[in-house]
């Protein structure tokens, strides 16, 4: 249903376009445009461990990004995920197939044994598709996204070990 495609130079756009107060309502509000450019940047370079990737439909258009890092804290590390559809594409079901493939690509990267989800508690939506997605409700807890704001989220786990 989706192919993920690594991220490249011409996938700004994909920032840029869920960059709006209606898609970051759940993440503290839009961007900067100097921040952007600069995940933008660690994106393209892949400066980080882990990938992000272009969610390409099966009619090879480009739906949104998807990826997976790592996330350490008190003394584990774990895969986190995190997801975007533009929202032209939203409603058909490739949130939750994008988060099903990059389930395996974090599974075959072989280092952590659970990729974790964390949408805001307010976030019906995003807490809908890990519930599809097969992930297992940790419970609610304080998340600091972006930097120097905190939210109330539900931490989601799903066994990729």
């Amino acid at each position: 249903m989706v192919a993920l495609d690594p991220w490249t130079e011409q996938d700004f756009w994909l920032l840029e376009r869920c960059n709006t107060p209606e898609m970051t309502a759940h993440l503290g509000g839009p961007e900067t445009p100097e921040k952007l450019r600069d995940r933008h940047r660690r994106y393209v370079e892949n400066a980080f461990v882990g990938q992000q990737y272009a969610i390409v439909t099966d009619d090879g258009e480009r739906a949104g990004s998807i990826g997976y890092w790592e996330h350490s804290e008190d003394a584990e590390t774990v895969w986190e995920t995190g997801w975007a559809i533009v929202p032209e594409f939203q409603g058909r079901g490739l949130a939750t197939a994008a988060v099903l493939e990059v389930a395996k690509v974090a599974a075959s990267a072989g280092q952590h044994r659970t990729l974790h989800a964390y949408p805001a508690v307010t976030n019906a939506a995003s807490n809908a598709l890990c519930h599809k997605a097969g992930f297992t409700l940790l419970g609610e807890r304080d998340f600091e996204y972006p930097k120097g704001h905190w939210m109330r989220c539900n931490d989601w786990s799903l066994d990729v070990g």
